[in-house]
């Protein structure tokens, strides 16, 4: 038989069960509410009759027209890249430097042919910003690159030519507009007076022009006297810089805070000059970035043992390209990504 201190413990329990019981209903009550009336709106909304704009489906008339403007960036040519050096994250040798070549030629043409509708071509321009070749401004790159530079200039004038046809084919028109890298210097370290003259591309550039207009080629090219180009398109001003006065990038911020500071003080430059920037263009880096008011064009060559070394993340071997119109300095971006491992064989 229960004590009267026991009887009021077991009612006292009751109480405190019943309690939390109510309060467990009301709960589940106001969620059976509002899943209710959940309900009743999904089924609102769903018998709501949808009213599609017109707009959203109406056909494009007229024509537009633009430009492609494909740039041409630290293609590094002539660099050995051995694969077992990086974990196989990429390979490069004059062999592969030949076929990129051969497929960022083909995308030129077929990207904006096949994939881009209602938009009229008026010609092709290539800002090409240096680098074209690896050099040997350092001692390991002249102990292991395919060929010394200047056979490296001979060699690979033919291939260039022939891709610069076969554009001249596709295009009404196509544009080379040429600036000076780092590596294609023959100082040992960098000068500032005849900065231009001291670089084979300078050369390199001068000589395929005069060769493409011996042969009849409609193709221009217009090699830069300075280290910058001013290249106008559709009235905007396109700055042309090789980028290796841009130093840092290792941080947690990557390229983008030295990109920052050489924009400000570029187009700081370029104000006082009379020439506003719009955009600057530029490489050396081997970063595909396209932020407002710069464009960073990537890297034929692809990721090396120097990115290795330096824990700089891989980025695959790409080169950017993009469709400017009257309206809009870019409406189209498309990168032109020419590593294939399977064609590369590695």
């Amino acid at each position: 038989m229960l004590t009267p201190s026991e009887r009021l413990d077991q009612e006292s329990w009751a109480h405190r069960a019943e309690r939390e019981l109510r309060q467990t209903v009301e709960v589940q009550n106001a969620e059976i509410k509002e899943l209710k009336a959940l309900a009743s709106f999904y089924d609102s909304a769903r018998r709501e009759p949808i009213h599609v704009p017109s707009w959203t489906v109406k056909a494009t008339h007229g024509t537009h027209v633009g430009l492609v403007v494909a740039q041409a960036t630290d293609w590094h040519l002539d660099e050995v890249v051995k694969p077992e050096e990086i974990f196989d994250l990429n390979a490069f040798d004059r062999e592969i430097g030949l076929k990129r070549i051969k497929l960022w030629a083909e995308k030129v043409i077929t990207l904006p042919r096949d994939y881009v509708r209602g938009v009229e071509i008026e010609g092709l321009v290539i800002p090409a910003t240096g680098d074209l070749f690896t050099g040997d401004i350092h001692d390991e790159l002249k102990n292991t690159n395919d060929s010394p530079l200047l056979a490296s200039v001979l060699f690979w004038m033919e291939p260039i030519m022939a891709a610069l046809n076969e554009l001249e084919r596709e295009y009404p028109s196509v544009v080379v507009d040429a600036i000076t890298g780092n590596h294609g210097r023959l100082s040992k370290k960098p000068i500032f007076k005849e900065r231009v003259h001291d670089n084979v591309e300078w050369l390199f550039w001068s000589v395929i022009r005069d060769r493409l207009a011996d042969r009849g080629s409609t193709v221009v090219i217009n090699v830069s006297p300075s280290p910058d180009f001013n290249l106008p398109i559709y009235g905007r001003n396109h700055l042309l810089t090789h980028g290796e006065q841009f130093t840092g990038g290792s941080g947690i911020s990557g390229s983008f805070a030295p990109l920052m500071l050489g924009s400000h003080r570029k187009g700081k430059r370029q104000d006082i000059a009379g020439m506003p920037m719009e955009t600057m263009v530029l490489g050396h880096l081997h970063q595909l970035i396209n932020i407002p008011g710069v464009i960073m064009g990537g890297c034929l060559k692809g990721y090396d043992e120097f990115a290795f070394g330096h824990n700089f993340p891989p980025a695959e071997a790409a080169q950017a390209m993009w469709i400017t119109t009257p309206e809009r300095a870019q409406t189209m971006w498309m990168p032109v990504y020419v590593q294939d491992r399977k064609a590369e064989g590695w």
